[in-house]
């Protein structure tokens, strides 16, 4: 394990898009998933559900959902922050940004297509998370639930290993549940976590991501 304080895994945790090939091995991940069940939830439900693929069930899967459709109507909608003007200027200022990292023009559909593609592969990582829970559970758990893959994301940072969440994995949410045997009748899909060691001197590792200013979003009162 890393000597690695809270504060460095928060600061060095970035999402990741170029990952090595080199095994992550199981008893790390399972150290890991022991400490993060205790991350807060309400009421102690702990409603968060996985299951971690790598190896040929992790090749197989990608392969199917490399040649099936998105669905339709997909698991839920991740993208509804479009709505609103700021956040859609957001979401294209950095995907301009990622983009002009790699050196992929907007015309280019071909490269554009390839790195759509690379999401459904995790990027090259070699074990994916898969989160699910039951479809009863209601936003409050869907909080629990982030916060349960935050922790996870953290400890992680803390063996020396990186991560991407993957809300992508969504649009074949009943692909995935079926293929590792989850009910798509009790159970959504709530995202992928991609993990394993980044490559460093990649550019899409590697461009800025800009934060805003710690007034920008908090206000103190009563200080």
């Amino acid at each position: 394990m890393n000597n690695m304080s809270v504060s460095e895994a928060v600061l060095s945790r970035r999402s990741i898009r170029v990952f090595k090939p080199d095994a992550v091995p199981f008893e790390v991940l399972h150290r890991i998933m022991d400490k993060a069940r205790w991350a807060p939830s309400g009421c102690n439900f702990q409603p968060w559900e996985a299951t971690i693929l790598t190896g040929e069930p992790l090749a197989q899967l990608q392969q199917k959902m490399l040649v099936s459709p998105m669905q339709d109507p997909p698991e839920y909608s991740w993208s509804d922050p479009e709505v609103i003007p700021e956040c859609k200027a957001r979401l294209q200022q950095v995907g301009a940004s990622m983009y002009q990292a790699m050196e992929i023009g907007r015309s280019d559909s071909d490269a554009r297509g390839d790195f759509v593609r690379s999401n459904v592969t995790s990027f090259g990582a070699p074990a994916v998370l898969m989160c699910y829970f039951d479809r009863r559970m209601g936003s409050p758990q869907w909080s629990d639930v982030g916060m349960w893959l935050q922790t996870i994301m953290l400890l992680l940072r803390e063996e020396g290993l990186d991560s991407c969440p993957q809300e992508f994995l969504s649009m074949h949410a009943r692909l995935i549940k079926d293929f590792i045997g989850v009910s798509d009748e009790t159970h959504i899909f709530f995202c992928g976590i991609a993990i394993g060691y980044r490559v460093e001197d990649t550019a899409v590792n590697s461009f800025e991501r800009q934060r805003e200013p710690v007034e920008g979003n908090v206000r103190f009162l009563g200080f």
